[in-house]
């Protein structure tokens, strides 16, 4: 398992990398999707998920839609026209972190 402040500064990324990928989604959802596509390296708590989620949507990057589903409430989560278009420069811009870290680290990245 990756350390949680490797994860604080890169789950934004995930996320709306993984909503624009699947579309709409809910938080358990969301973690067991990231559990997956990460051979179970990322394992997202609440307390690191929801925050990040209610943040992107304070900036516009997210929606939400609340279904009833018989007794139980789910929030539905999905990018905006805005996060949409911010999925791109943020993949890139980690992707140019990752490489200057491998330089710094002096590492040979795959």
């Amino acid at each position: 398992m990756h350390s949680p402040e490797l994860l604080k500064g890169t789950l934004q990324t995930i996320l709306l990398k993984v909503l624009k990928d699947n579309g709409r989604m809910y938080g358990y959802e969301i973690t067991q999707l990231v559990k997956e596509l990460s051979a179970e390296r990322i394992l997202l708590t609440e307390g690191a998920l929801y925050p990040t989620l209610h943040k992107l949507e304070a900036e516009g990057m997210l929606k939400t839609e609340v279904v009833t589903i018989g007794k139980r409430v789910r929030k539905y989560y999905s990018l905006t026209p805005e996060g949409r278009s911010l999925v791109k420069e943020r993949v890139n811009e980690l992707i140019a972190f990752i490489k200057t870290m491998g330089n710094v680290l002096q590492v040979e990245l795959n």
